[in-house]
C-alpha cells in the first residue's frame, strides 16, 4: 500500500483512458492489482511501481481484446459511462467524446497519447514502456493528435491545413 497510494490518481486516469469503451475501468484496476500483488516478488525497484501496474494493465487489456476480437464492441450502451460528480454537462460530454475518439485509435497510438497527455509519462519512459525507440513514440504521438483532430473535427488534415491558410 506504500507503493499504491502515491500512485494511485495517475495509474486511475490510465486505466480510464485505456480501457474506456472496452473494459471497465475498475475491473482493470482490481485485476491489475490482484497480478501485481501476486508478482510483487520480481519488481526489483521500487521506484518503477507505476511502470510495473502500467505494463500488466495493458497486458491484460491485450488478453482481454485477443479474447474479443471476433466479437468487437460497436453498440455505444457498452461503452464506459464516464461521470463525475459535481461537474458540468458540457465538459463531460467533452471528455466522453474525447475518450471516444482516443478508444478508435491502434492501440500502441493510444497508449502513447494516454501515457503522455493524461498520465504526464515522458517519452523516454513512454518508450522503455512499449519496448520501442524514442523516435518511434515521438511519431505515434504526432499520428494520434492527427487523427484525434481529425475525429473530433470530423476534418481531414488537408481541409484543416486550408483553414489555417485562410485565416493568413
Amino acid at each position: 500500500m506504500e507503493l499504491y497510494e502515491p500512485v494511485h490518481v495517475r495509474f486511475e486516469k490510465f486505466c480510464k483512458a485505456r480501457a474506456y469503451g472496452n473494459f471497465n475501468f475498475k475491473d482493470l484496476m482490481h485485476d491489475a492489482l490482484v497480478v501485481a500483488y501476486e508478482r510483487f516478488e520480481s519488481l526489483k525497484n521500487d521506484g518503477a511501481f507505476l511502470h510495473f501496474l502500467f505494463g500488466i494493465a495493458i497486458r491484460l487489456l491485450a488478453n482481454e481484446n485477443r479474447k474479443m476480437s471476433t466479437e468487437r464492441l460497436s453498440d455505444h450502451t457498452l461503452a464506459y459511462n464516464y461521470s463525475v460528480e459535481n461537474d458540468r454537462a458540457d465538459k463531460l460530454l467533452e471528455i466522453n467524446l474525447l475518450y471516444e475518439a482516443i478508444s478508435k485509435l491502434p492501440d500502441l497510438q493510444k497508449e502513447s497519447i494516454i501515457l503522455f497527455e493524461i498520465s504526464g509519462f515522458s517519452i523516454k519512459e513512454i518508450a522503455e514502456l512499449q519496448q520501442s525507440s524514442e523516435d518511434a513514440v515521438k511519431q505515434r504521438l504526432v499520428r494520434s493528435r492527427k487523427k484525434l483532430l481529425e475525429l473530433m473535427t470530423g476534418k481531414k488534415e488537408e481541409e484543416l491545413n486550408n483553414l489555417s491558410y485562410d485565416r493568413r
